[in-house]
């Protein structure tokens, strides 16, 4: 005689040796001797026992599932009594043992009530259960498809649009960051060569750069759409300017003039550009402004601060009226100063000179006096201007004429992403002639800050580092009593003056925060799930366990699911004190969130665990979301652990 039991949800035949009331003594297929509990047992059978199982299985098999779970009905029953329905007639043991094999084999359609009784899942819990599974299935699908296509060397659209997300600051649960992975551990490779292979990326710059987009341009190095507001009506100068940039440069900031007034006198105009004329307190452009602060540089490329269109209508590029703030000097022979005058207008560009094409022709070896050949426009200007810029530096006491060469280092890309070192001499006569004109407007314009008892940006060094100040001090290093920047309007921003004598280190980091932010940064809540069996979170800031409630596993009709199923989530907080719980949680929560703010800590994250973080914690995790919310407060949830096992 044998059985035929169920043993850690696997039916197992076995030849019985000796059989009480509570276990059976059984040898098993494979020789073993061991006990069976009776309340395992159901049925015994005389026979092979490995037919009787492979019998058994293969009737399993052939057991529509569907038209099973239409004849149970709405109560419990029995295996046999289903199956008799099944077939029809009194079930033999083998047909007993199919629809048995059948029913556990199915936990979504049949819940597992006692040891041979069962009930049938309700429809709509069915319906979710199923379309759950289709829904992994599909999705699984997907994973595969693109996984696929990656290792033939193909770059799917989907993955395309997500892939500097997956590679700098991946969402691990996302479809294609796990097709991605999926792919690359299959190829055994790195993440950076696969996405290299595929034509994702085409080089490390890039790579590079995108890591930066990502971190400090999450939605975008692109623009809003910011029409150009009226240009303001300006009176026009009566001088012709000119700019001296790299031939590189496309945000021409400043300009000079140089104007003979006889006599050995002569007016130097120094022209700074002027977008701010057309920046609106509290308008689009102000945030956007706020948001960037300057033009970010790097080899091969920049991101700007203003949009092109701006750029386009403000940048002193030749040809046309500039609107500009300008300041002038009258100077005579002997290059003494007189008082500056300060002007809002519109300055005549009349050339943009390169320095690439100027240094060959205005250097020490090719000669800086008046004698020789005029070899670009203003060349005559620029051996004036370069003149009173040696005056200019031996007046701050900075005029080296013996000093040893200095260079500066540049990384250039060429079309081929070849990376090349660019050597340049500093301190060239038209770098220092451009210098000595700018820090002579910029050390002006900040004595008459400090003249008129008025707070600004002031680079200050009176002792040791170089450091930023809203008061005046004098900076050693370049000889000069009073220093600010103003010199660079289309490319940094000087976006608020603070007065920082009566503030605590606190007070000015919350005062800068605030400004950069552009407006009062909002408390950032995130409510997230997890399984204590896979560990805690390590960035949570409060910790809720809510494994004193009853667990929704243990219901073979919500096994299935999760917390953000509606059956589930009623299942959970329907239970006594669990919605009063999660809403009393957040409750006194709520009031004390604030205080992180204060405290210069603008996310906080809540952890709610349970088990496996399938069920109760993600039922729980929703309601305290939706009640914070209530609050007022800005919130997101995440399930770390749905969907692992």
């Amino acid at each position: 005689m044998n059985i035929f039991y169920e043993e850690s949800g696997q039916f197992k035949v076995a030849a019985i040796v000796q059989k009480n009331d509570a276990t059976y003594q059984v040898d098993t297929q494979h020789g073993k001797r061991t006990k069976v509990k009776a309340n395992n047992v159901f049925a015994e059978f005389d026979g092979d026992m490995a037919a009787f199982l492979e019998n058994a299985q293969a009737q399993a098999a052939d057991i529509d599932t569907d038209l099973l779970w239409e004849v149970c009905g709405e109560e419990e029953f029995t295996a046999e009594a289903i199956a008799e329905e099944y077939y029809g007639h009194a079930p033999t043991k083998t047909e007993l043992a199919a629809t048995l094999i059948a029913l556990y084999a199915a936990p979504m359609y049949f819940y597992k009530k006692a040891k041979g009784v069962f009930k049938a899942a309700p429809e709509e819990t069915l319906k979710q259960a199923l379309a759950a599974i289709e829904r992994k299935k599909q999705q699984d699908a997907q994973i595969d498809a693109w996984a696929e296509a990656l290792k033939r060397g193909e770059m799917p659209s989907e993955i395309a649009a997500d892939l500097k997300t997956i590679l700098h600051a991946p969402d691990k649960q996302s479809l294609t960051y796990k097709a991605f992975t999926k792919a690359a551990d299959a190829l055994k490779t790195s993440a950076y060569e696969l996405a290299k292979k595929t034509g994702g990326i085409t080089s490390i710059p890039q790579y590079l750069q995108d890591g930066f987009e990502i971190k400090y341009f999450p939605k975008g190095t692109g623009f809003p759409d910011l029409p150009l507001p009226e240009m303001p009506d300006l009176p026009k100068a009566d001088v012709t300017a000119f700019s001296i940039d790299d031939e590189s440069t496309t945000e021409v900031d400043d300009a000079l003039s140089l104007t003979n007034l006889g006599n050995g006198t002569k007016r130097v105009g120094i022209h700074i550009a002027a977008p701010s004329l057309a920046v609106k307190p509290g308008d689009k452009m102000e945030k956007n402004i706020m948001e960037r602060l300057s033009t970010v540089y790097f080899p091969g490329g920049k991101i700007t601060m203003l949009p092109e269109n701006w750029i386009a209508a403000f940048s002193l590029d030749a040809g046309a009226y500039r609107p500009a703030v300008s300041i002038y000097f009258d100077v005579d022979s002997e290059f003494n100063v007189g008082a500056p005058t300060c002007k809002i207008e519109a300055v005549n560009i009349a050339e943009n000179l390169r320095i690439q094409a100027i240094e060959p022709h205005f250097n020490a070896e090719t000669g800086l006096d008046e004698a020789g050949e005029m070899m670009f426009a203003h060349h005559q200007d620029l051996i004036w201007l370069h003149q009173f810029a040696v005056a200019l530096q031996k007046a701050r006491g900075k005029y080296e004429p013996d000093r040893a060469p200095q260079y500066d280092y540049s990384i250039e890309l060429d079309e081929e992403g070849k990376v090349s070192v660019v050597r340049r001499e500093r301190g060239s006569p038209i770098d220092m002639l451009v210098s000595e004109m700018m820090i002579l407007a910029n050390s002006t314009w900040a004595q008459m800050l400090h003249d008129n008892d008025l707070p600004g940006l002031f680079r200050v060094q009176p002792a040791g580092k170089v450091r930023m100040s809203t008061k005046s001090e004098p900076h050693i290093g370049m000889g000069v009593q009073h220093y600010g920047w103003f010199t660079s309007p289309l490319r940094r921003a000087a976006d608020e003056v603070i007065d920082t004598s009566a503030m605590s280190v606190h007070d000015l980091t919350r005062r800068i925060r605030d400004i950069v932010a552009g407006e009062k940064r909002p408390l950032q809540v995130t409510v997230e799930s997890f399984g204590f069996k896979h560990g805690l979170p390590l960035d949570a800031d409060h910790v809720v366990d809510v494994r004193f409630l009853k667990n929704p596993y243990w219901v073979d009709e919500l096994r299935h699911l999760t917390g953000k199923d509606q059956a589930v989530a009623d299942y959970v907080l329907s239970q006594p004190g669990a919605r009063d719980f999660a809403l009393g949680y957040a409750d006194l929560l709520a009031p004390m969130l604030a205080g992180y703010l204060a405290e210069l800590k603008p996310f906080v994250t809540i952890a709610v665990g349970c088990t496996g973080g399938k069920h109760r914690s993600v039922a729980c995790s929703e309601a305290i979301a939706a009640r914070l919310r209530e609050h007022g407060h800005s919130v997101r949830v995440m399930h770390r652990d749905i969907g692992r096992e």
